[in-house]
């Protein structure tokens, strides 16, 4: 069996290409998905929550290609750091797919599929975000440090949010979660990378 390049550089550039493959994927079932609105605006009608929580993950994922690239500093590299990554990035996939699944005809619109569903998705919601906590401490805990503790607070009020979203039928409450979900998002991104430090 042939070892592994020394050059921790060469393996994360073949680890992003495959990330890669995956998320473009995830990004391409998301733009599918949101032009049957456009194809077909009497037969699917969109939904409020569902819509919000559609641009969150077509943000997310470019967003979490883009932090993606600090792994570059990882000089150790095996199989198990390997197959993380890809699961955090299946996850997107999964996420994506059931945001937007083949077909909803046995539901009256998107919202009722999300509500139905929502169960599923916010369980893949909590897993997306406790693997971005195992992700942000691959990266060394300088760089887990250096975020400080407003993402720990991040990652625990989402997870407790999405967690009582699995219980709590109120729309208004998946309004205000999605809504909450997205401005944080926004929030993070320009302090992250458009407000001078």
């Amino acid at each position: 069996m042939d070892k592994l390049p020394p050059n921790g550089a060469e393996i994360f550039i073949h680890v992003r290409v495959i990330i890669g493959m995956i998320l473009g994927l995830s990004l391409a079932r998301m733009i599918n998905g949101l032009t049957r609105f456009i194809q077909h605006p009497t037969s699917y009608q969109t939904d409020a929550v569902h819509m919000i929580w559609t641009v969150y993950v077509l943000v997310s994922i470019p967003h979490f290609w883009w932090f993606e690239f600090n792994l570059r500093h990882m000089e150790h590299w095996n199989f198990g750091i390997y197959a993380y990554l890809l699961t955090y990035a299946a996850l997107f996939a999964a996420i994506s797919s059931l945001l937007f699944p083949d077909q909803i005809n046995e539901y009256k619109s998107y919202s009722d599929y999300f509500v139905s569903r929502r169960r599923w998705f916010y369980g893949l919601l909590i897993l997306l975000k406790l693997a971005d906590i195992g992700d942000t401490l691959l990266k060394g805990t300088e760089y887990y440090a250096s975020l400080g503790d407003a993402y720990d607070a991040q990652q625990v009020v989402l997870i407790i949010a999405a967690l009582a979203g699995c219980y709590i039928q109120s729309r208004l409450y998946h309004l205000a979660f999605a809504a909450f979900a997205m401005f944080d998002l926004i929030g993070w991104i320009t302090s992250s990378y458009f407000v001078p430090t």
